[in-house]
């Protein structure tokens, strides 16, 4: 067989033109121009540490194009007890995914008689992104995710972010992904250098940076929701495990926010 044949046979789908056959007729025929697939989007997330662990904050818009899909979208669910995963990009994807981790961490479990070790769920969640990268490609499916852990062992939190490979990066302070982070990611810095570490503030001096530099993305980002109409939600990550900062707290906290730009 010569080397054209070989490559016409394996040459890539894409190169392809797919015809309908005849008898499919002409109702079942595939369009020519088909309707663009709508890709609900989830903006901006936080994640930043704290004395005893770390805190995830999100706003709760969830975007298509330029129109409000949904105002209560939830951006950090727990995979594990000590495992955050804060969504930005794709929801549709994102809650996917979000089940497999569940699945795949709790069936370790079971199976091995025990948890699934850091490193382990950090190799998962990169082969899942880059398992989707064909489809990100195309436009629809992309999302970059930040991991939130408690390592038991190291006594301390810990934030992995993640590119659209799956190629994964610890950040000693921080991190921030969605629409809204470009603006805000100076901000981080600053803090650090003005104030005083993440890691050295405690739970409430955290949280309040966090939701400031949530408001400051919200004024510069408009695919990231305020908080006017419904508070953000925050989850805390710790030796206890994963626990949400009560309402309360937050709108103790964002009333003050807004007092400052009064």
């Amino acid at each position: 067989m010569g080397n054209s044949n070989l490559l016409d046979m394996i040459r890539p789908l894409s190169d392809a033109v797919i015809t309908p056959p005849e008898w499919l007729g002409k109702e079942y025929a595939i369009p020519s121009e088909a309707s663009p697939v709508i890709d609900i989007h989830g903006t901006t997330v936080i994640a930043v540490k704290y004395r005893e662990g770390v805190i995830n904050v999100g706003d709760r818009r969830a975007t298509a194009n330029f129109a409000v899909m949904y105002d209560r979208a939830e951006k950090s669910l727990p995979i594990d007890d000590y495992t955050l995963l804060a969504i930005s990009g794709s929801y549709g994807r994102a809650m996917d995914v979000v089940k497999y981790l569940r699945h795949s961490f709790k069936y370790f479990e079971r199976s091995q008689l025990q948890p699934m070790s850091l490193e382990g769920k950090l190799s998962e969640l990169s082969r899942v992104i880059a398992a989707g990268l064909p489809s990100a490609l195309q436009g629809i499916g992309g999302f970059i995710p930040i991991l939130s852990s408690y390592d038991v062992a190291m006594h301390t939190g810990r934030i992995f972010f993640y590119d659209g490979m799956g190629a994964r990066f610890e950040s000693t302070e921080f991190g921030a992904a969605g629409s809204g982070s470009v603006q805000i990611r100076g901000v981080f810095d600053y803090i650090v250098k003005t104030k005083k570490p993440f890691h050295e503030m405690s739970l409430e001096e955290a949280l309040r940076e966090a939701l400031i530099m949530l408001d400051i993305a919200a004024d510069l980002d408009a695919a990231t929701g305020g908080w006017a109409k419904r508070l953000p939600l925050a989850k805390k990550i710790d030796t206890d495990g994963i626990a949400d900062i009560p309402e309360d707290t937050l709108r103790n906290i964002t009333q003050d926010i807004n007092s400052l730009d009064a």
